[in-house]
C-alpha cells in the first residue's frame, strides 16, 4: 500500500515539474509575456506613449533603443508591444512587421520579407518598380483604408539596426524615416542596437530625417535588488495549479536566496557581469539538475551550475589531449617565457622538447619528429596555436611563425586537473629557466 502512494506521489511530482520545467524555461528564454521587467519602468513609460501616440492617434515616429547585449531591449520592446496589443481598438488595426539585420543582409531581401510579414504578396505580384522608394510606397499605400486618419498603422521592429546601417546607400532606413516624417500612412520606426556611435553611421540625408529619440538601457541595479530578481524568476506564480507544490517550491527558493553559499555564487555573477541573460543560464543550469527524484533546488545545485557557467572552454581541451602534445604546450609556454610572448616556429618547440627528453634516462617520450609533428598540427586544427600569417604552398611548415593561445594560467590550472599527468612532465611545466 505504502509503495502504490509513494508511486502516486513521484507521478504527481513528475507532472509538476514537467509544468515548472516549462513556465521557468519559457521566462528564462523571454517567451513567457508574463516576466517582469526590471529597472526599465522609465524607459518602457516612454516607449509605451510613444506607441500608442502611433496606434491611437496616426502619429509617425522613430526611436532607437541603445544598451549592451543582454540589457534588456529585446524584452522592453515586447513588453511594450503586448500591453499596446491589449488595447481593443488596436489589436486589430495596427500592424507589425519584425526585420533583423543578421537576417536580412540587403534592401531587396528586406523589401521582400516586408511584403510577406504584411501579407501582399498578391497585391504586389508581377509589378515592376522603378525604386526602392516607389515599391515602398506601393506597400504602404496598400494598406490604407481611406483617408490618412483611418490608415493601418505599422511598427517597424529593426533588430541589430546597426547592420541596416551597412546596406548599400542605406535606402532602407532612409526611406523608412522619410515616411515618419512625411504625412503618409502613420509608421513608428524602432531601432534596436548596442552600437553607442549608431548615429555616426547614419548618412546626412538620413540622420536628418530620424527624430534623434534614444532610449538607453543600462543595468544600474545593486547586489539587494539582484538577489530579488534571483527570486522573482524561480518564483511560481499564483495560478500554478497544484497550490501545495508551488508554496513549498516558492519556500525552497525563499531560503534558497538566504542561503550564504548561495549568495556568495550571486555576487561573483553579478560582479562579472549585470545582465540578466547570464544570470538565466545560470538558473537553466540549476534546473536541468531537478527530477522527481530531486524535486526542489539546492546550493549544491546552483554551485555546480556555476562552475560549469564559468568552466573555460581551451582548458577542457587540454585534458583530452595526449601526454605529447601536453609536453609540445610546456614547450611553447618555456618559449613564451624566455622570449616574452614573441612567435615561435615548430623547430623552436622541438628543440625545446629534445632537452626535456635528453635530460630523462628512459625513452618513454622520444617520439619521431614526424609523429611530434603531426601533434603539433593537431594543436592547430584545435585552434590552441595560431600561425601569424598566411601559409603558401611552398613554405617550410616546420619554420612557419606561431602563436600560443593560451596563458600561463590556463595551462597550469588544466595540469593539475589532467588525469594521470606523468611527475617529470608535471615539474618540468613548474621550472622555469632551469632546463635550458
Amino acid at each position: 500500500m505504502s509503495s502504490r502512494k509513494s508511486k502516486s506521489n513521484s507521478l504527481i511530482h513528475a507532472e509538476c515539474l514537467s509544468q515548472v520545467q516549462r513556465i521557468l524555461r519559457e521566462r528564462f528564454c523571454h517567451q513567457s509575456p508574463h516576466s517582469n521587467l526590471f529597472g526599465v519602468q522609465v524607459q518602457y513609460k516612454h516607449l509605451s506613449e510613444l506607441l500608442k501616440r502611433t496606434a491611437l492617434h496616426g502619429e509617425s515616429n522613430s526611436v532607437l533603443i541603445i544598451g549592451p547585449r543582454g540589457s534588456g531591449k529585446t524584452m522592453l520592446i515586447n513588453h511594450a508591444l503586448k500591453e499596446l496589443m491589449e488595447i481593443e481598438e488596436v489589436s486589430e488595426n495596427v500592424l507589425q512587421v519584425h526585420l533583423n539585420g543578421l537576417l536580412q543582409i540587403n534592401d531587396k531581401i528586406a523589401l521582400k520579407e516586408i511584403t510577406r510579414q504584411l501579407n501582399l504578396e498578391n497585391v504586389v505580384g508581377d509589378k515592376v518598380f522603378g525604386s526602392f522608394a516607389e515599391n515602398l510606397s506601393f506597400l504602404l499605400e496598400a494598406l490604407k483604408k481611406g483617408d490618412r486618419t483611418s490608415s493601418c498603422p505599422v511598427i517597424f521592429i529593426l533588430d541589430e539596426f546597426d547592420l541596416f546601417a551597412h546596406h548599400k546607400n542605406q535606402t532602407l532606413l532612409y526611406n523608412l524615416f522619410d515616411i515618419s516624417q512625411s504625412a503618409q500612412t502613420p509608421i513608428a520606426v524602432i531601432g534596436l542596437t548596442c552600437r553607442l556611435d549608431i548615429l555616426e553611421l547614419l548618412e546626412k540625408r538620413v540622420k536628418s530625417r530620424f527624430s534623434h529619440r534614444q532610449i538607453h538601457l543600462m543595468n544600474s541595479f545593486g547586489f539587494p535588488q539582484y538577489v530579488k530578481i534571483f527570486k522573482e524568476q524561480l518564483s511560481l506564480p499564483a495560478e500554478f495549479p497544484d497550490k501545495l507544490f508551488a508554496e513549498k517550491w516558492n519556500e525552497n527558493v525563499q531560503y534558497l536566496s538566504e542561503d550564504r553559499s548561495v549568495q556568495e555564487v550571486l555576487q561573483k555573477h553579478f560582479n562579472i557581469s549585470k545582465n540578466l541573460r547570464s544570470l538565466h543560464m545560470l538558473l537553466m543550469l540549476t534546473l536541468n539538475r531537478v527530477t522527481a527524484s530531486h524535486p526542489f533546488m539546492t546550493a549544491i545545485d546552483l554551485m555546480e551550475a556555476s562552475q560549469l557557467c564559468s568552466m573555460d572552454s581551451k582548458a577542457n581541451i587540454v585534458h583530452g589531449l595526449s601526454v605529447l602534445e601536453i609536453c609540445l604546450i610546456i614547450a611553447m609556454k618555456h618559449l613564451n617565457d624566455i622570449y616574452e610572448e614573441e612567435p615561435f616556429n615548430f623547430q623552436m618547440v622541438y628543440n625545446e622538447f629534445q632537452k626535456f627528453v635528453q635530460r630523462k634516462a628512459h625513452s618513454v617520450y622520444n617520439f619521431e619528429k614526424p609523429v611530434v609533428m603531426k601533434a603539433f598540427e593537431h594543436l592547430q586544427q584545435l585552434e590552441l596555436i595560431k600561425p601569424m600569417e598566411r601559409t603558401s604552398g611552398n613554405s617550410q611548415r616546420e619554420y612557419q611563425l606561431m602563436k600560443l593561445l593560451l596563458d600561463n594560467t590556463q595551462i597550469m590550472n588544466a595540469l593539475q586537473k589532467y588525469p594521470n599527468c606523468p611527475t617529470d612532465v608535471r615539474q618540468w611545466a613548474t621550472s622555469s629557466l632551469s632546463w635550458l
